[in-house]
């Protein structure tokens, strides 16, 4: 008998999405239009909301998860998702802004309060390892913000003038480039192609044994191929992070999420879910890690918008507050409240300020932290294992493992990223 042949199921064709539809998280067919049906989870929460009942943790992240899937807006070929978090600095920003400009008193209990309920949502997503466009979000449409507020309030009073309006557009389009340059990959480790399989926890310790008999009977010699004698490629002195033969720090090298041997100073950034050459820390601002191949490009733009902010500043200052200084404008600037075009200036101007002072902040660690060849990881290490040199009150933390003075540490940092080629990860195993 002949054999049958089988015949290939073939899989339905999936009919193309107009500019409304999309696929939801159920994996269904829905409409923009229908964003609003079917949300039981949101009426349960009303209705415990009118009547005083308490609303479960597990109902608000259910109809957290239901908005943020439904928020759409139509698109060629389906409607694209918006990333909820973005929303709310495009709305209560300006609002906010607009309130505290009414009055003195309103002014100050708005600005006292937004700090306060940025830090709340920091910590909140930190707390959770969620990665959140929020304070991106903030940061852009506060630069835009202010921006416009200063072009539709203090240009047209006449006191700023042509070179001064092109040098502030300028810095601020100098801050976007080096925010996009400092969003790009910041020096993410990951296993090359050629690795097919991940090295099991068993062929980790059949690597260590191999490695403590090479070693055994030769103290302090040190093996090129092994886990523990990996030199800072950084370092001309080739002073490695460990001596030979500690199976305690292979393990802590080793990262079992992202299955790989990580080089020294590498970190696993629990939000990002991915290990970064010499991280340095996770940046909200900027919703990526600063890393080797970015660290530059954070700096230059935390500088670049210290500038363009204190020179804004000093520039709305003195159209609003004539003939007073700037400091002296800032906390004395008498008939301020009586024009509301004044007025929501001036509130502009204390609220940059505190974004400002805020960034000087970060500003000033980083420049100490890469004076003492240190990253903010490492402090953080050092701090809790009460390892590292505290400096005036703490504000410096010298853990002294990669310090070679002031110049030479700027010097490293002014060549981050310009190795050659750095070894793939099974390389250092």
């Amino acid at each position: 008998m002949k054999p049958v042949k089988k015949k290939k199921t073939e899989e339905p064709e999936l009919e193309p999405l107009c500019c409304c539809e999309y696929i939801d998280r159920n994996g269904e067919k829905n409409h923009v239009a229908a964003c609003l049906c079917d949300c039981q989870d949101l009426d349960e929460g009303c209705d415990r909301w009118l009547t005083c009942k308490p609303v479960q943790p597990e109902t608000c992240e259910k109809i957290t998860d239901t908005i943020s899937d439904r928020l759409r807006i139509p698109w060629l070929r389906g409607a694209r998702k918006v990333n909820i978090s973005i929303v709310p600095p495009l709305v209560l920003l300006p609002v906010f802004l607009h309130v505290a400009s009414w009055h003195f008193l309103l002014g100050v209990v708005v600005l006292t309060s937004l700090p306060v309920l940025a830090l709340w949502y920091y910590y909140l997503t930190h707390r959770r390892k969620e990665q959140t466009l929020f304070f991106l979000s903030l940061g852009l449409f506060s630069l835009g913000y202010m921006y416009y507020v200063f072009l539709q309030e203090v240009v047209p009073k006449g006191r700023v003038g042509p070179t001064q309006l092109a040098v502030l557009t300028c810095g601020l389009f100098l801050i976007l480039l080096a925010l996009y340059r400092a969003k790009k990959n910041p020096g993410y480790l990951s296993n090359p192609a050629s690795h097919d399989k991940s090295l099991s926890s068993s062929q980790i310790e059949c690597l260590l044994k191999k490695e403590q008999e090479k070693t055994k009977g030769f103290p302090g010699t040190d093996t090129l191929g092994g886990l523990n004698n990996r030199s800072l490629k950084d370092d001309m002195k080739g002073s490695s992070r460990m001596g030979a033969g500690s199976p305690a720090k292979v393990k802590e090298d080793w990262c079992a999420k992202c299955q790989l041997v990580r080089p020294a100073r590498a970190w696993h950034c629990r939000i990002c879910g991915i290990c970064v050459r010499r991280m340095d820390h996770h940046c909200v601002w900027i919703n990526s890690c600063v890393g080797e191949s970015n660290h530059q490009a954070f700096i230059l733009a935390l500088l670049i918008f210290l500038l363009t902010s204190v020179y804004g500043i000093a520039l709305t200052l003195d159209t609003i507050c004539r003939d007073r200084s700037i400091f002296t404008a800032l906390f004395y600037c008498p008939g301020v409240y009586t024009n509301y075009s004044s007025a929501l200036s001036f509130t502009c101007v204390w609220y940059s300020v505190i974004i400002t002072a805020s960034m000087a902040y970060i500003f000033l660690i980083q420049l100490i932290n890469i004076s003492y060849n240190v990253t903010e990881r490492e402090v953080q290490q050092a701090l809790r294992q009460k390892t590292g040199r505290r400096l005036l009150c703490g504000l410096i933390v010298d853990t002294g493992q990669y310090n070679r003075g002031f110049l030479r540490n700027w010097h490293q940092f002014s060549t981050l990223g310009t190795h050659a080629v750095h070894a793939p990860a099974e390389h250092i195993v």
